[in-house]
């Protein structure tokens, strides 16, 4: 028998301005209670009236990063989830800050899985994951040479190399 979904009974938020996003979402995480938003206005209010076990944000077209900020604020674990905005840039923005996770929307059957790794990674450990598993994509997708273009990248797996032996 198959264990029980650490998601089991996690109230979610997932904002994107498509609504059969938000359908697929909400079909994925058929264990959670979720509450879904198109639009940055209705987000905000959600991320102010209720509190989250996660928040899952599209960037383009709800003000993703403003949403990501305020979202961290309240301490809420914060995944992105884009299509267009798919790029090492975006990725960046979204580590500093303070999302933990950051998915591709075409990984989105996938998405139980790595909201998994968030719920019982924690923070750092989930990144290190995502990194392992979604490696081989972003090399496809940025270029085999992405992380070398910016330090910052290598610093950044450095660091989760470091927290994981600790």
């Amino acid at each position: 028998m198959a264990s029980e979904s650490p998601l089991k009974n996690k109230v979610i938020l997932v904002v994107d301005d498509e609504p059969d996003v938000l359908e697929t979402v909400e079909e994925e995480l058929d264990m959670c209670l979720v509450h879904k938003a198109t639009d940055y206005d209705t987000a905000l209010q959600y991320l102010l009236s209720y509190t989250y076990d996660i928040v899952i944000l599209d960037i383009m077209g709800v003000n993703g990063f403003e949403l990501l900020k305020n979202s961290v604020s309240r301490e809420f674990p914060t995944v992105m989830l884009t299509a267009h905005a798919l790029s090492p840039e975006s990725l960046k923005k979204s580590i500093n800050l303070g999302a933990v996770s950051f998915l591709p929307k075409e990984k989105i059957s996938e998405l139980r899985q790595y909201l998994e790794d968030v719920v019982l990674g924690e923070g750092r450990s989930a990144w290190k994951k995502l990194f392992d598993k979604m490696g081989d994509f972003f090399n496809k997708r940025f270029g085999p040479d992405w992380k070398e273009k910016d330090k910052f990248f290598k610093e950044f797996e450095d660091e989760l190399k470091e927290s994981v032996k600790e």
